[in-house]
């Protein structure tokens, strides 16, 4: 399954997604706040550094999560993909977050952040 482009926009236009990740008898825990980006069609999140707890450990586990921006609330299904698709994910990074300084946007797209790419595809 694929995105609409009116889900896409409205992804793509909320500066945080948050992501509740799904336990193993498909109860939800407390949703967290991450930035997202979206590029060719696909949506991605990353956090500062890869570990297994919190939300991304949590995530890497269950590899289902809820999503919701404004207008709209999804379940998704979440793929690892490492450095997988890097330069557009970065580059779609510093596109949307670049206001807040290189700083923030510098780890985002740095090494240790970049190894922590997630794909968010609907259920």
């Amino acid at each position: 399954m694929s995105w609409t482009p009116q889900t896409l926009e409205r992804i793509a236009a909320a500066d945080e997604l948050e992501i509740a990740v799904r336990r193993p008898d498909g109860t939800l825990r407390r949703p967290t706040p991450i930035w997202v980006v979206t590029a060719d069609d696909h949506v991605y999140v990353r956090t500062w550094y890869r570990r297994g707890t919190g939300w991304f450990g949590r995530v890497l586990a269950s590899r289902r999560a809820r999503v919701h921006v404004p207008s709209v609330d999804a379940d998704v299904t979440v793929d690892d993909l490492g450095t997988t698709s890097r330069e557009i994910v970065d580059d779609a990074y510093r596109a949307k977050y670049g206001r807040y300084g290189a700083g923030s946007v510098d780890r985002m797209v740095g090494d240790e952040a970049a190894a922590t790419t997630l794909r968010l595809d609907p259920e």
